[in-house]
């Protein structure tokens, strides 16, 4: 593993100048930094009470902006637009409404670069992976584009002098709740497909990743998004859940998160009778099985492992390697690992940047000192490096019992656990041993052990020989504490929609 040093990098231990590398990366990123609003009923703003929160940047800990939180005023009057965006955007006829959205698509595709510099300033992921976030959050609204005008009902066989149809209508206004790992693909997935049905949307992202959304939302706008369609709007979370999710308003909570904050969330809107969408944490087993190419399973699992340096729910986290191939494969996850460059994600063939924040960081150094105060060797990292920003070197755990604390929480780090097994369906017992089931990895070569394992993991996503992403035309979600509901695919509008079973009697 390699660290950079460059101007805008952390530097090394020991390294000189560290200040002034800081410092000169404060400067740069503050004068690429877009200005922090809250966008409500068409117009910017900075919020009622002019309370805000500093937005860091994880290479290097220094401040870039400041995000307005909201007040109640401003959530009131959020949820006000939105009620009346709604009325007009969904009696919108079908063609203008998908116009608006491949338009607010193009723009956002066009200023992929600057969105992707926003988002590596506050998240820190590399830039090629920003710059990539940005142009798929815009493919995933050009595919709800067209599947909008397949939201189809239909006409059910009935007797003499009666028609019996189902229509499918949006719902009403939305609150979305995302986090801070993909600034943009995070908001769109919520935005795209409650655009599509013809609702409107109150979002609040990460206050900790809120440019990337403002200059997204500055596309729709440009795009010619009526008022109060789309309400951008940042605040204290408890604050603003507990606000917007109880309000007669609001008809359906989508929320990407944590578990805790999901039952969390989903106890509020149960409260008040109210449908949610919710794709929680997951921790994601990997089965390498014998009949398969180790050290090609391996390569590919450190590439997922270390993508967004592993702060993603699906990430590959817990790998079950069949006995005979286990020391080839921790040669190669090794190697594999050795070779990733660490550094500021805007600096030239960086492959991982820091992690998004402090508590992060902590959180998962306290999981790998677990493991190895529980016996479990660490082959590489596992060590927190000196110097500015929050990073945090791929690190391999081999010998982990199974009472440590890693196999068990969600890393949402670039740690891997590498363990053995010699059974196939004592692997698949171990890897739907918790109580997640959001994603799940097999690695074979032949047809019948991957039906298998296709039918075994208790998971909603699942990938064999690869360790891939979600995609807008295909449906990704888990079941058991991982969540319920679809987002992408066609499912993906259903938690949008309402059906109406519709009798109608014809005059004689």
């Amino acid at each position: 593993m390699t660290q950079t040093t460059e101007t805008h990098g952390a530097p090394a231990a020991g390294s000189g100048g560290a200040q002034s590398a800081e410092a000169a990366g404060a400067a740069a990123g503050s004068r690429n930094y877009p200005e922090l609003r809250l966008l409500i009923d068409g117009a910017w703003s900075a919020g009622a009470g002019g309370r805000t929160e500093p937005v860091l940047d994880p290479a290097t800990g220094a401040v870039l902006g400041h995000v307005p939180l909201a007040e109640a005023a401003d959530l009131d009057r959020a949820l006000a637009a939105a009620d009346r965006g709604w009325r007009v955007w969904r009696d919108l006829p079908i063609e203008q409404r998908t116009g608006v959205l491949r338009k607010a698509a193009g723009l956002i595709h066009a200023r992929a670069e600057e969105i992707g510099r926003a988002m590596t300033l506050e998240e820190g992921k590399p830039l090629t992976e920003s710059v990539g976030e940005a142009h798929r959050a815009a493919g995933q609204l050009e595919w709800y584009a067209e599947e909008a005008r397949r939201a189809y009902g239909r006409i059910i066989p009935s007797g003499p002098g009666e028609e019996l149809s189902v229509v499918r209508v949006s719902c009403g206004p939305v609150a979305a709740f995302v986090p801070w790992n993909f600034p943009a693909g995070g908001p769109m997935r919520k935005i795209a497909a409650a655009l599509a049905a013809g609702c409107s949307i109150i979002i609040k992202p990460s206050e900790e990743t809120p440019a990337s959304s403002v200059l997204m939302a500055e596309c729709f706008q440009q795009a010619g998004l009526p008022a109060g369609v789309l309400n951008l709007v940042f605040g204290v979370p408890a604050e603003v859940s507990a606000h917007l999710i109880p309000s007669p308003v609001i008809q359906h909570v989508a929320f990407t998160g944590s578990i805790p904050v999901g039952k969390l969330l989903a106890g509020l809107a149960a409260a008040v009778m109210k449908p949610t969408t919710m794709e929680l944490g997951g921790h994601a087993p990997v089965v390498v099985c014998e009949d398969t190419d180790p050290v090609a399973a391996a390569k590919a699992c450190a590439r997922g492992k270390y993508a967004n340096s592993g702060q993603v729910c699906t990430s590959p986290s817990r790998f079950y390697v069949h006995e005979s191939h286990y020391d080839a494969f921790v040669e190669a996850f090794v190697a594999a690992s050795e070779a990733v460059r660490v550094g500021n994600g805007l600096d030239e063939g960086v492959a991982m940047g820091p992690m998004a924040n402090a508590r992060r960081r902590e959180a998962v150094h306290e999981l790998v000192e677990d493991a190895r105060k529980r016996g479990a060797r660490v082959l590489i990292g596992g060590e927190l490096p000196d110097g500015p920003g929050f990073y945090y070197p791929p690190t391999v755990l081999v010998d982990v019992p199974e009472d440590a604390r890693i196999l068990h929480e969600e890393p949402f780090g670039p740690v891997a656990p590498i363990l053995r097994f010699t059974d196939l369906d004592d692997a698949l017992e171990r890897a739907n041993a918790l109580p997640y089931g959001l994603a799940a990895y097999g690695f074979t070569d032949r047809a019948a052990v991957a039906d298998k394992l296709v039918r075994g993991f208790e998971a909603g996503i699942l990938s064999i020989n690869h360790c891939g992403g979600s995609v807008p035309q295909a449906p990704s979600g888990g079941f058991k504490e991982s969540g319920h509901g679809r987002e992408g695919g066609a499912e993906g509008l259903d938690g949008y929609l309402v059906t109406k079973r519709v009798s109608h009697k014809l005059a004689v």
